[in-house]
């Protein structure tokens, strides 16, 4: 049968009082399966919404008693319904801007690789920039990343720069190396690293800061393109399901955009956007305080994002020792920790959270210890917020005697479960068995009650909510496969899995008491998948699709016969 998609997009973003909510019902979802991820009442039938929370949950036949002659009644055939997932990290504009540009994902060969660029190539103006992002050279045979000269065959006279899928590495071709003046005798910048061949040539890849040295030449997108940017990544977000994003890295010249887009009625998604620090933005979102709820509770401030390290795949993040496939690398500190302790400190007196990127066992390390520095520099009568909730964002390679201290410093592991099924082919080469004890160890975090909020990384990743609850439940990959060092033990239930980009999500961001259940009075985030996640075979989670989307009670995506 087909099916027809709309979008209904609403201008007025007014929230409705908890204490006007009586019947009868806007909207009512019967002939469900309901999984509230409340332990009150874990499974029901139905959800009665009226303005913008939840008016009731239960029976088919109590829900019935709440229709009126404008009740939106919708019966779900069976289709499951789950608190709205939230992706608690993410880069919103670079979904979009991946949209827009390049994409390099999926490519399985050096060859396709370069065939897709071409492409790009031979429409480009004489001169004219190309840039692309998401290639990824673990499938690659031999999985070694491409080289300016692998370019240059394609795009001898075009400047070329293409990101690595993690945005912690990119390719240039030597145009672009012309262009940006870097030869042999070029030094990199702090916290970055220009790959040189035996000869002692770039080789084109430029690892984290190091990028910024082609970067600053490429044209700046428009206005309107930073706009389009933005629509299209909320656009995708809500088709696939996701109700919040947690959008990490910003400027407050990215806030404005954002508030212009939802005064014109242009985003419906929550959002909560952090600042990148440290910074003279992060210093002014600490001396002026968090920013909450703007927009009927979709727009929230409260966060500073700090990035202590690189990659894994890019050799960037931090390691305690070498990499076991390039014995003279221990990865990159790509923050500045002269400018972090104050910065922390100021952070944690203004109540202003704080999340730190950390992939590598000695980034991990540092941001627990700045962290727990800080926390006895202010004591908790000395904070605007007694609990701050600090997040520790990736937590991707963790040394086993530091995981317990994520529960007595009372951090958050903000993980992408994707990049554990996608990294686990190459991290046994750059860290060896012995390391991936402590590497995507969700089910170690669970066992010490620490929150694990669930994210994608996207454009890191695909962005799928479906993927990253696979990937949480079922520790392997797309295909159903697994391998030595992949710690199956480490994968959680489907409950833990729900938790993670609900309600886990939630307390992430201090929402807990509006949103990541479904229960009356909350905020009726909603989304409806057609087939039961929490029963069917893994691999059939993967097949499911999303259904119907409902923000603040608007049904602002929906698949419908």
């Amino acid at each position: 049968m087909s099916r027809r998609v709309w979008s209904i997009w609403i201008a007025a973003l007014a929230p409705t009082a908890v204490g006007a909510q009586q019947g009868p019902a806007d909207i009512v979802l019967r002939n469900g399966k309901v999984y509230t991820a409340s332990d009150k009442q874990p499974h029901a039938q139905a959800v009665a919404i009226k303005g913008d929370k939840i008016l009731f949950v239960g029976s088919d036949k109590d829900a019935g008693k709440l229709s009126g002659p404008a009740t939106r009644v919708i019966d779900l055939k069976g289709a499951t319904v789950l608190p709205g997932f939230t992706d608690s990290h993410m880069h919103l504009s670079g979904v979009g801007e991946r949209e827009m540009t390049l994409n390099l994902e999926g490519l399985t060969s050096l060859d396709s690789f370069l065939v897709k660029v071409k492409g790009r190539v031979d429409q480009a103006r004489p001169g004219q920039w190309v840039t692309g992002r998401g290639w990824i050279e673990t499938f690659w045979k031999p999985p070694v990343f491409p080289t300016r000269q692998d370019l240059d065959r394609i795009a001898p006279n075009n400047p070329v720069l293409l990101q690595r899928v993690d945005g912690h590495a990119s390719i240039a071709n030597s145009a672009a190396l012309r262009l940006a003046g870097i030869t042999r005798d070029t030094k990199a910048p702090a916290g970055g690293a220009i790959n040189k061949d035996a000869d002692g040539e770039p080789t084109g890849m430029l690892i984290d800061h190091a990028q910024g040295l082609v970067e600053r030449l490429v044209p700046l997108p428009s206005e309107a393109e930073l706009d389009e940017q933005i629509l299209k990544g909320v656009q995708r977000e809500m088709q696939l399901g996701w109700t919040e994003i947690q959008d990490a890295h910003g400027t407050w010249n990215e806030v404005d955009r954002l508030r212009r887009l939802y005064r014109d009625g242009k985003i419906k998604i929550r959002i909560y956007k952090t600042i990148s620090g440290p910074s003279a933005d992060a210093d002014r979102l600490i001396a002026q305080g968090a920013s909450l709820g703007e927009f009927g509770d979709r727009l929230t401030v409260r966060t500073i994002k700090v990035v202590m390290d690189g990659a894994l795949g890019s050799r960037g993040a931090a390691l305690l020792q070498p990499y076991s496939d390039a014995p003279n690398n221990v990865g990159l500190i790509t923050t500045d920790t002269v400018a972090l302790k104050p910065m922390l400190v100021g952070a944690l007196r203004n109540g202003i959270q704080v999340e730190t990127h950390s992939i590598g066992d000695r980034g991990n390390r540092l941001t627990l210890d700045f962290y727990e520095r800080a926390m006895k520099d202010v004591p908790a009568d000395q904070r605007k917020v007694k609990e701050p909730r600090w997040r520790d964002e990736h937590a991707q390679i963790v040394n086993p005697d530091d995981i317990p201290r994520f529960k007595s410093l009372g951090v958050i592991a903000s993980m992408q479960p994707s990049h554990a099924i996608s990294d686990l082919y190459f991290a046994p080469a750059r860290l060896g068995m012995e390391r991936l004890k402590g590497a995507y160890a969700w089910q170690s975090f669970v066992e010490l009650d620490v929150p694990v909020a669930g994210g994608s990384d996207a454009p890191v990743e695909r962005g799928e909510p479906l993927i990253e609850f696979y990937a949480a439940v079922a520790r392997k990959d797309l295909q159903g496969r697994s391998a030595e060092g992949w710690h199956p033990g480490q994968k959680v239930t489907r409950e833990q899995a729900l938790k993670m980009f609900t309600v886990w999500a939630a307390y992430s961001a201090f929402e807990e008491a509006k949103r990541g259940t479904i229960e009356p009075g909350k905020l009726a985030d909603l989304t409806v998948f057609d087939k039961d996640i929490m029963k069917v075979p893994e691999l059939e989670i993967l097949r499911a699709k999303n259904l119907i989307t409902i923000i603040n009670g608007e049904i602002v995506y929906a698949v419908v016969p």
